[in-house]
């Protein structure tokens, strides 16, 4: 009891006490700090927008100007600035600035899911993850670009489609030097210098780079098709695969060759039609080492 007594804060003049950060607008402490809490008559409550009108925070920081409830609130600002981490996990040795953000990063260490979605049950190591996840079944996405009005269900969400309007891209990729817009995008394409292939199918142990490959060849075994054409009913296993198929309705051939001019409804197309251009010839007949432009050639001719 005197270690609660120790970390409770009198606002004199509110009358409102705070413990570890919370406020208890009906509580203040008898004039002797060793006795127990009395409480005030409910008339002499305060109304909770009173409360944070009216809490002191009487440390600023001298840097940034923020103000603190705590010394240890503000120590912890201060680490933010001096990049001090004096926190270290014994597992893999990196260190924190807080302790509380080495504890939410222990959990993956000890694969700790404390927070659960009531709907379908998944589990989050941190309810910032869980209140973002939420809002796949709630449909919420509260932050939207100002210029398109595309909404999005995260802040960085937002932040990385920005970067199609003012193309920037701040990740390069230190093999080849080419720049990309997001960072997971960076990493999926190091994975063409690499190698790595860290998704398989559970099927057919095949490997892929990237999840969203390895969703899509699984309907090949599941046989789904959850793309539809509005036109002609057609189901397709992506949505790029729909989007090319709605070309042959629309007409719009997007893909230009910048010798001759000619247009191609993909770029698959584009590339197959400049090695008339260029004379280049990759498909080789193991047998007699003829070359061929297109492997549709390679099969006819073997």
């Amino acid at each position: 009891m005197i270690v609660l007594l120790f970390i409770l804060i009198l606002d004199t003049k509110t009358g409102v006490t705070i413990c570890c950060g919370t406020q208890f607008p009906g509580y203040v402490l008898r004039e002797d700090p060793f006795t127990e809490v009395n409480k005030l008559p409910k008339s002499n409550s305060l109304k909770q927008s009173d409360i944070h009108q009216s809490i002191d925070k009487p440390y600023s920081h001298v840097i940034c100007g923020k103000e603190s409830l705590t010394v240890d609130y503000q120590n912890q600002d201060t680490r933010i600035h001096t990049a001090e981490n004096p926190y270290l996990c014994i597992v893999c040795g990196k260190q924190f600035g807080r302790n509380y953000s080495l504890k939410i990063h222990q959990r993956i260490h000890t694969g700790e899911k404390p927070y659960n979605c009531t709907v379908c049950g998944k589990h989050f190591r941190r309810n910032y993850s869980l209140k973002i996840h939420q809002r796949i079944h709630t449909g919420e996405k509260p932050y939207s670009c100002i210029v398109c009005g595309k909404p999005f269900e995260t802040s960085g969400s937002l932040k990385t489609h920005q970067r199609i309007h003012t193309r920037e891209k701040p990740y390069s990729c230190t093999v080849c030097g080419k720049h990309f817009g997001a960072n997971s995008s960076l990493r999926k394409h190091e994975r063409t210098h690499t190698g790595e292939k860290p998704y398989s199918c559970a099927v057919c142990a095949k490997h892929f780079p990237t999840n969203y490959e390895l969703k899509k060849h699984e309907r090949r075994h599941t046989g789904e098709k959850p793309y539809s054409c509005v036109v002609c009913g057609k189901d397709f296993l992506t949505n790029d695969e729909l989007k090319i198929h709605q070309r042959r309705h629309t007409g719009e051939k997007p893909y230009c060759c910048a010798i001759c001019g000619k247009d191609f409804r993909t770029n698959a197309e584009l590339k197959m039609h400049q090695r008339i251009h260029t004379g280049e010839k990759p498909h080789c007949c193991a047998i007699c080492g003829k070359y061929f432009r297109k492997n549709a050639e390679l099969k006819l001719h073997q």
